[in-house]
């Protein structure tokens, strides 16, 4: 079981191929292709995986603060939780066997000093800043089963269950808790971890050193986890699963945190000081840390504490931002173990996104509202951007001009015009799959004949389109949606250089000689259509359903485990051939540059 959480051959300098190079070429189409012959029809489809033992999946988006309204970076979370998803119900088709969650962060001091800011309550602000992150997620086609509300009276019994463990398991204490507090990010500091800047007066300033936000010395009673206790612990496990953090860095960095001592941790406020939020049971005097209260969401959504939940806990992955790595990757992992249960199955982690290499900034006027965003490039054209471009373990930049390119490039002109070329009436007038010719086309490269017109670079583009959906399954399992977009990408084009290097439109249908190789192109042509439509489900989901139902592939036809991909070239029949495509025609996606007027006066301004 797993959960999830949501924390390119081009060869010789000058272009050309030598004949060992094409051999090279020849030899290798030819041992995949043998290779995928024998995998072709048997009970693990190309491109699925034996997820028998993996019956149930959980994935999760951290839950997001609600003192600010939702931007890109939020987005990106919610995406990448999505994909993943999407993707896992492409290998286990069973709506029960995956859940998704995400939702809203709505205690702390921050919501607290918001809404008063506001003029609101606390509550008040929290419904409306919810509701934007609900529309967005709508609106964007996120497929979450759950939104959680950190408000929601199911979380706090689930979180003074959680308490209640770690109380009675002896790892509470009350005690006189001194040292610098940010409200800001809402925790605790070391000494180490803070430094000082210049203020509005001049005068040096504490501030955090990881985020720079102002700190305060705080000294009160609260209650304290013995985190102390879970170094070694958490070491062990880390080591023993080098994937349990993805990328590698993150895992690397946490290591690196964890060769230091590990205080003990304050898990309570004041309520005089803080009352937005859950009390300590048996304490009223006493606030329950918005952190510690905000991961148990995660408990929440799969029932904790009933039994229920055992049954989805060891299959969690969660998916977050390198801001809150050390909460998700040491107090999470640590207050877990502390309950008796495990850590999360996998925990990945992407970086930030900024705008014309600045920070996102209030105070820059630079911070991009997504939903203008889906408005502008269509929901399916800026999920594809933020997949295809944001890199987990780097910082990503957004700016308009390099939206449009891309998709421009790889939606408009490189998928859409292979798919336009290829259902065009003038090049195939009958509206259908064609025939695959075995004698223009053989599946042994490099055989001799008046009919044989196949040249070895089509042997390689078969080759490169039939491992596809395998290259597509381990990007996904490593965590790297981007270099599986990348993958899709490189046989789009090796596919549109196949239809040009033959010219369907300068070839005959009248001709006996002419029509059987007509036929051939378009059938690999469509053959390849197919495979991208299928992969590219989970990131452009309404983009991926219009090409599918361009080519005449029903519901039932769309999963892994139907993939099967130029059965003809392996001698055995194709449920496609002779066809009818579907009767939609148009554009799959539209050219930005174009059709959208408002970038050249963004451009201006």
């Amino acid at each position: 079981m797993y959960i999830y959480h949501i924390f390119f051959i081009h060869s010789s300098l000058d272009g050309h191929l030598g004949c060992f190079q094409v051999l090279a070429i020849v030899n290798n189409a030819a041992t995949n292709i043998r290779d995928s012959r024998l995998r072709h029809y048997s009970s693990c489809p190309l491109g699925a995986r034996d997820d028998a033992q993996d019956a149930r999946a959980y994935f999760t988006t951290p839950i997001f603060y609600v003192n600010a309204a939702p931007h890109i970076g939020h987005l990106y979370s919610a995406l990448l939780a999505d994909a993943l998803c999407r993707y896992r119900r492409l290998r286990v088709p069973s709506a029960a066997a995956t859940r998704f969650s995400t939702g809203t962060d709505e205690h702390g001091l921050k919501i607290q000093q918001a809404a008063a800011t506001a003029g609101l309550a606390p509550a008040e602000l929290c419904d409306q800043v919810s509701a934007q992150f609900q529309q967005l997620f709508r609106e964007a086609s996120i497929s979450s089963t759950d939104f959680i509300r950190t408000t929601e009276a199911r979380h706090r019994v689930a979180v003074q269950h959680f308490w209640g463990v770690l109380k009675a398991r002896g790892l509470l204490y009350k005690g006189l808790y001194e040292g610098w507090y940010c409200a800001s990010d809402e925790c605790f500091l070391p000494e180490a971890k803070v430094t000082r800047q210049p203020g509005p007066s001049g005068d040096l300033c504490p501030v955090s050193l990881e985020s720079g936000h102002p700190v305060s010395w705080t000294k009160e009673e609260n209650y304290i986890f013995r985190l102390s206790q879970f170094r070694e612990p958490l070491q062990r496990w880390l080591r023993g699963d080098p994937r349990a953090i993805t990328p590698e860095p993150f895992h690397h960095a946490v290591l690196q945190w964890l060769e230091e001592e590990l205080p003990d941790l304050s898990v309570s406020r004041r309520s005089s000081h803080l009352h937005w939020g859950i009390p300590v049971p048996g304490d009223d005097s006493q606030t329950i840390y918005v952190w510690l209260d905000a991961l148990v969401n995660y408990l929440t959504v799969i029932g904790y504490p009933n039994a229920e939940f055992k049954s989805w806990w060891p299959t969690t992955s969660h998916i977050i931002g390198k801001d809150i790595l050390k909460f998700h990757a040491i107090y999470w992992p640590a207050l877990l173990l502390g309950a008796g249960m495990s850590p999360p199955h996998r925990i990945y982690v992407h970086s930030h996104w900024t705008v014309c290499g600045q920070k996102m900034s209030k105070s820059l006027g630079n911070v991009v509202d997504p939903r203008s965003c889906l408005d502008r490039y269509t929901v399916d054209g800026f999920r594809y951007f933020l997949l295809r471009q944001g890199v987990p373990h780097w910082d990503c930049d957004y700016y308009d001009e390099k939206v449009v390119k891309l998709l421009d490039s790889e939606l408009a002109d490189a998928l859409g015009g292979l798919l336009n070329r290829c259902t065009a009436k003038r090049i195939n007038p009958s509206g259908t799959y064609p025939a695959f010719c075995t004698t223009c086309f053989p599946s042994e490269p490099g055989l001799v004949g008046p009919s044989v017109r196949a040249q070895a670079e089509d042997y390689a583009l078969v080759s490169a389109v039939a491992t596809l959906p395998k290259q597509v399954a381990d990007h996904y399992d490593n965590f790297q949606i981007y270099k599986a977009l990348e993958a899709v990408s490189s046989c789009v084009r090796q596919t549109n250089g196949f239809v040009q290097r033959h010219a369907p439109w300068k070839l005959n249908w009248q001709s006996p000689v002419d029509a059987p190789w007509l036929g051939t192109v378009l059938h690999v042509a469509l053959e390849c259509l197919r495979v991208f439509g299928t992969l590219l489900q989970p990131v452009t989901p309404s983009l991926a359903d219009k090409l599918l139902s361009r080519l005449g592939v029903s519901a039932t036809e769309r999963g892994l485990g139907e993939l099967y991909f130029l059965p003809r070239f392996h001698g055995h029949p194709c449920p496609f051939e002779g066809r009818r495509l579907g009767s939609e025609t148009g554009l799959l996606f539209p050219r930005l540059d174009q059709s959208r007027a408002w970038l050249l006066k963004a451009h201006r301004t």
